[in-house]
C-alpha cells in the first residue's frame, strides 16, 4: 500500500513548491511540509575553492546519514474512487437517495465500506549523537504507527517519535537500541552564497545518494510558514531527500533539505533547507521538552511602506508596524500602541515583520527584551518580558452588510457609511460599504466590509472625519494620510494619498 497524504504546495507561477518526502511503493507522492524557519546570523564562513574531490568528506559524514522508513494508517478519504464511495446519479431529496445512501454504510453487496489501511513512507535523516538521536522532517514522521531506520551498513532498528515541530517541519527521533552510532556536527558558522555544499540522502527510495553544488541564496521565503528563512541551493536533491542534511566541505551539517522548486516534480537545481540556525534550537527544545516553546509579544503587525513611512516621519521604510496590540498580552503590558514602529529587538535591526516575528519566537518565553520603538515622531526604547506563543487562531471575518446613511469619496472610489448603522460592524468607526475596483482606495487594498477607526490618528466616527482628515493634511503639505482600518479580526494600516483630496 502507498501513503496517500495530504499534498499542500505554495504555487510560484505554474511552478509548485513540494516537499521531498517520497513513499516506497509509490515515489510520485509527497508528503507536506509545513511552516519553517527564523533569521541566518552569524559571520560569514570564509570562501571554499572547490576541492579536486569530495570523497574524503563523504566518507566521513556518509555513516551518520540514514534512511527513515515509516508506517502509517490511513482512512480512505471521502473524495476516494473506490466503489463504495460511488453513488448513483439521483436527484437530490430523492426516496431512492437515502435508500442507497443507507446501503451504501452497510456495506452494499460487493461494495465493502471504508476501512483504514496501512501505508508507508520513506525519507531521511542523520545522527546528531552517538546514543541515537537522530533529526528529521515532521513530514517524514507525521502520522507515523511505527518508525524505522536503515543504516548504511544494512541493518535496520527500530526508532521513536521524540518530538515534532511543524512550523519549522522538523522532526526528532531516537533509535530503540544500541549505541556508540556515528554522528555528525553542527557547522558553527552559516554558509554564504556561492560556498559550496554537499547534499546526502535517500531519493526516490534509492539508498545514500551523495550530490554537491553551491548555496545560491539565503532568507528565502517560499510562503510555506511563519518562519520562512530557507537556503536555497542547487546540489540536486529530490523526493526521499526529506530530512537529509546538507553539509558544507568541513562535514558540517548547514541545513535539513525540505522542499524543492520543480515542475515536474523532480530537480531542476533549486532546493531549499532549513538552516542549522533554525534547527539547532529547535531540535534542542525537541530533545529537552518535546515540544517547542516560542517567545510571544501579542501584536498584529504589517510592514512599512514608502507611504507609511512619510506618514510617520521615518526616514526608511523598515521596521514593523504595529497595527494592534492584543489585550492583556505582553506588548500591551509594556505600553506598545497602534500605530507604533518597531525597528530594533535588543539593538538588532528589524527590517520586516517576519524578521520580528522570527527573532521575537527564537528568544522563547520568559525572555526579558527591548524593543526598539517610533512613537508618535521620536524614537524610545522599551522593555518587554515576552509570553509564550499560544496556538494558532482563525480570524473569523462577519462582512456588514451595507444599509443606508452612505456618503461618497468618489475621487477614491469609496461609499462609506457610518459603523453604527451597519448590522454587525459595531459602534465604531466608518464602514467601507462600496468600493470602486479601478479606484484609489482598491488599488490600496481597500474593499467592502473595511471598518476605518482612524483618520491621521484620531478616531473617525462618520465620512466625513475621513474626508476632513484627508484635505487637512493635504494642506498641511502631508502627501499620504494613514487610515487604521480593520478586516474582520484583523487591524492594519493604509496609507491613503492626499493627492485626490478636496
Amino acid at each position: 500500500m502507498t501513503k496517500r497524504p495530504t499534498i499542500r504546495t505554495a504555487l510560484l507561477g505554474a511552478v509548485a513548491v513540494t516537499a521531498l518526502g517520497a513513499t516506497v511503493a509509490a515515489p510520485s507522492l509527497l508528503s507536506t511540509y509545513p511552516a519553517q524557519a527564523a533569521q541566518i546570523a552569524g559571520q560569514p564562513a570564509p570562501s571554499t575553492i572547490a576541492p579536486g574531490s569530495f570523497a574524503d568528506v563523504v566518507d566521513r559524514v556518509s555513516p551518520a546519514v540514514v534512511s527513515v522508513k515509516v508506517k502509517m494508517v490511513e482512512n480512505a478519504s471521502d473524495d476516494d474512487d473506490s466503489p463504495a464511495q460511488s453513488m448513483p446519479n439521483i436527484p437530490k431529496g430523492d426516496p431512492l437517495e437515502r435508500f442507497f445512501r443507507q446501503f451504501q454504510q452497510r456495506g452494499g453487496m460487493g461494495n465493502p465500506k471504508p476501512h483504514p489501511h496501512t501505508g508507508m513512507a520513506q525519507g531521511s535523516g542523520f545522527f546528531i549523537s552517538s546514543d541515537g538521536y537522530i533529526v528529521t522532517n515532521n513530514h517524514v514522521v507525521e502520522n507515523a504507527t511505527d518508525v524505522e531506520v536503515a543504516l548504511q551498513d544494512g541493518k535496520t532498528v527500530p526508532a521513536t517519535v521524540v518530538g515534532t515541530d511543524k512550523k519549522t517541519d522538523l522532526a526528532l527521533i531516537k533509535v530503540k537500541s544500541g549505541s556508540n552510532y556515528p554522528f555528525v556536527q553542527w557547522a558553527s558558522s552559516v554558509p554564504r552564497v556561492g560556498d559550496w555544499v554537499i547534499a546526502v540522502g535517500n531519493p526516490f527510495g534509492l539508498g545514500g545518494t551523495v550530490t554537491a553544488g553551491i548555496v545560491s541564496a539565503r532568507g528565502r521565503d517560499i510562503g510555506a510558514g511563519p518562519y520562512d528563512d530557507f537556503l536555497q541551493i542547487d546540489a540536486p536533491v529530490n523526493r526521499g531527500n526529506s530530512g537529509g542534511p546538507t553539509f558544507n566541505t568541513e562535514g558540517q551539517v548547514v541545513g535539513i533539505n525540505t522542499a524543492i522548486f520543480s515542475p515536474s516534480g523532480g530537480s531542476v537545481g533549486i532546493g531549499f533547507a532549513i538552516p542549522t540556525e533554525v534547527a539547532r534550537g529547535v531540535i534542542q527544545d525537541l530533545k529537552d521538552k518535546g515540544v517547542v516553546a516560542r517567545g510571544w509579544l501579542g501584536i498584529q503587525i504589517q510592514p512599512v511602506t514608502a507611504d507609511i513611512a512619510e506618514s510617520l516621519g521615518l526616514k526608511d521604510a523598515k521596521g514593523a508596524l504595529v497595527a494592534e496590540p492584543q489585550k492583556g498580552s505582553p506588548a500591551a503590558a509594556a505600553g506598545i500602541r497602534s500605530g507604533d514602529v518597531i525597528t530594533a529587538v535588543n539593538s538588532d535591526m528589524v527590517d520586516s515583520p517576519k524578521e520580528l516575528s522570527r527573532k521575537i519566537a527564537g528568544l522563547g518565553p520568559d525572555k526579558k527584551v527591548t524593543l526598539t520603538v517610533w512613537h508618535e515622531g521620536s524614537q524610545k526604547n522599551v522593555d518587554v518580558t515576552l509570553g509564550t506563543l499560544p496556538n494558532d487562531q482563525q480570524a473569523k471575518a462577519d462582512m456588514p452588510k451595507p444599509q443606508d446613511e452612505k456618503a461618497q469619496l468618489s475621487t477614491y472610489g469609496l461609499t462609506l457609511a457610518p459603523a453604527a448603522s451597519i448590522a454587525g460592524a459595531g459602534s465604531a468607526g466608518v464602514v467601507v460599504a462600496e468600493v470602486d475596483p479601478d479606484g484609489t482606495a482598491a488599488q490600496k487594498g481597500l474593499q467592502t466590509g473595511d471598518v476605518i477607526l482612524e483618520a491621521a490618528g484620531k478616531p473617525v466616527a462618520r465620512p466625513s472625519d475621513v474626508s476632513t482628515a484627508l484635505s487637512d493634511a493635504k494642506k498641511d503639505g502631508h502627501k499620504a494620510v494613514l487610515l487604521r482600518v480593520k478586516t474582520g479580526d484583523n487591524v492594519r494600516y493604509v496609507a491613503l494619498s492626499t493627492q485626490n483630496a478636496g
